[in-house]
């Protein structure tokens, strides 16, 4: 059987092909060919942060995850008119080089302006570092805004470069970057409050890494979340949200430096510095915030005594009640056994949405006579409450508003309310010292939740952050904190009552009946 001829060459192919179609080949293989930097695999979180649809991208964690080469491979393969930005010139000399190693040339590269121009790309590079800098980039539009170490700049600086992210081509995808180890020494915390719902565990609606979530950036700075993208209407004005995610990656992520010995350089750092670029863990060693009505360590601490079967053989004393009545928000019951307090429980908005269903979620819970401390702040508990004393049960209607007439332990300062008379006896009672040894459980969103109020003075009085105030701040509500707060409140008189009057099971059984239960 004859043999079939061998194919020519294909250099012999293309030398006839006629130039049009040369061309058209050309223009085919001439990206593939010409691609000097590629993500890691699919597989990886930089390829994920690579891909990401993200307007605003948080990427990063753990030392040595390839944030550098992100942003420099976005800047080279993906956008026309790219700035990255470090927080001082020196700190742009690895940057720099690292761009250079991966174009295999200085061509196109300018160092007097440090700035690369080929065909179709602009990468400028650009510090923070002194008051005014910003302003140099006033008015230069770039369709890809990268901020390396982000945790090193300046939150307001960060916010004005960031306006001009524009592109006059409408194919041309605009976005910006934020890579980052986790914040140091509380510097670059604003990074915990713009990508809160993956990093701060008081979140009400916590997100999973690469999901998109859309915000909105008030004038003050404050952070609005919003429910999609366009245009939303907040505090009577029309703001664009953008898309934001983030992306942890750990060193075991970058095949390059995963098996050079650089871990074990991060395993001999002290804590949290080790925690934060070892595992990047965000949340490691943050310092707590100025007049924060509870230290961090006192919740710790507290948290640290708990057992699940600490309150055996203790009599409930309270339960502090704060109702969401419908609503995204949670109704939670905070129940207290002496100092002890049990987990708490909630129950979706959607699922209280009337007094009786809360009442009846009081009642399958209730021990030993206990006192019912319900917020009646705005009139969300009243139904409740009403329901309740129809039953029998001691139930104590709270007004966060009212006055007060309490005194701080030492009998220096006043309230200028009832709520921040609340907040500081729960802040006394945690006193390691000269508290009263409470037990809480383990909940990092109530830690977070308790951290997050401040204190100032007017005047004699003491004054706590409003709860709008917090919300604003952190973009999260303190349902669970205002729990355990009603939870203690006027306890002593509790323990003084109980015994005297009980609720028995049977009695309780039928009053469930009542309402439906």
């Amino acid at each position: 059987m004859p043999r079939e001829p061998a194919p020519p060459p294909a250099h012999a192919v293309f030398a006839k092909a006629p130039a049009r179609e040369m061309a058209q080949v050309d223009a085919l293989f001439k990206p593939h060919f010409s691609v000097r930097w590629r993500p890691e695999p699919s597989n990886t979180p930089q390829c994920q942060a690579y891909e990401s649809k993200a307007d605003l991208l948080l990427y990063g964690g753990a030392a040595g995850g390839g944030k550098t080469d992100l942003l420099i491979g976005l800047a080279l393969m993906r956008h026309a008119r790219s700035v990255l930005f470090r927080r001082a010139y020196v700190d742009l000399a690895g940057v720099e080089q690292r761009l250079i190693e991966i174009l295999g040339s200085r061509e196109g590269y300018s160092g007097n302006d440090m700035a690369l121009r080929r065909p179709g790309c602009l990468i400028e590079f650009g510090a923070l570092d002194r008051p005014g800098s910003e302003f140099q980039w006033q008015g230069r539009p770039h369709d890809f805004i990268g901020f390396d170490e982000g945790a090193q700049l300046d939150e307001r600086k960060v916010r004005h470069v960031m306006a001009w992210l524009r592109s006059t081509d409408p194919d041309q995808r605009c976005r910006v970057v934020i890579a980052s180890n986790p914040p140091v020494g509380g510097e670059g915390e604003w990074l915990l409050t713009w990508f809160a719902p993956w990093l701060d565990d008081a979140f009400p609606n916590p997100a999973k890494p690469g999901e998109l979530r859309w915000r909105c950036m008030r004038k003050d700075g404050t952070i609005a979340w919003v429910d999609g993208p366009g245009t939303h209407a907040i505090d009577g004005v029309k703001l664009r949200a953008l898309s934001c995610t983030f992306i942890p990656a750990r060193l075991s992520d970058n095949r390059f430096l995963s098996d050079t010995g650089y871990e074990a350089q991060l395993m001999g750092l002290p804590e949290p510095l080790r925690s934060k670029l070892l595992k990047g863990d965000f949340r490691a060693g943050r310092e707590d915030g100025a007049n924060q009505v509870i230290p961090s360590a006192w919740i710790a601490e507290a948290q640290a005594k708990w057992k699940p079967d600490g309150g055996r053989g203790a009599k409930m004393t309270t339960i502090g009640v704060d109702v969401a009545q419908g609503g995204a928000a949670d109704t939670v019951l905070a129940l207290l056994y002496g100092t002890w307090f049990a987990e708490l429980v909630k129950r979706r908005g959607i699922d209280t949405t009337n007094g009786p269903a809360v009442a009846a979620l009081v009642v399958e819970h209730i021990r030993d006579g206990a006192q019912v401390n319900i917020d009646l702040t705005g009139g969300w508990g009243g139904s409740a409450f009403d329901h309740l004393v129809a039953q029998g049960i001691r139930a104590e209607p709270v007004v966060f508003s009212g006055s007060s007439c309490a005194r701080t332990r030492d009998g220096q300062l006043a309230f200028a309310n009832l709520r921040a008379e609340m907040w500081w006896k729960l802040r006394e009672a945690l006193d390691p010292q000269r508290g009263d040894g409470i037990a809480l459980p383990p909940d990092r969103r109530l830690a977070a939740q308790l951290a997050a109020p401040t204190w100032r003075l007017r005047g004699n009085a003491i004054v706590i952050e409003s709860k709008e105030d917090i919300y604003r701040r952190i973009g999260a509500s303190t349902d669970d904190a205002d729990a355990v707060i009603l939870a203690w409140h006027k306890r002593d008189e509790a323990l003084r009552r109980q015994g005297k009057r009980r609720l028995d099971p049977g009695r309780a059984m039928r009053m469930a009946g009542w309402m439906g239960v």
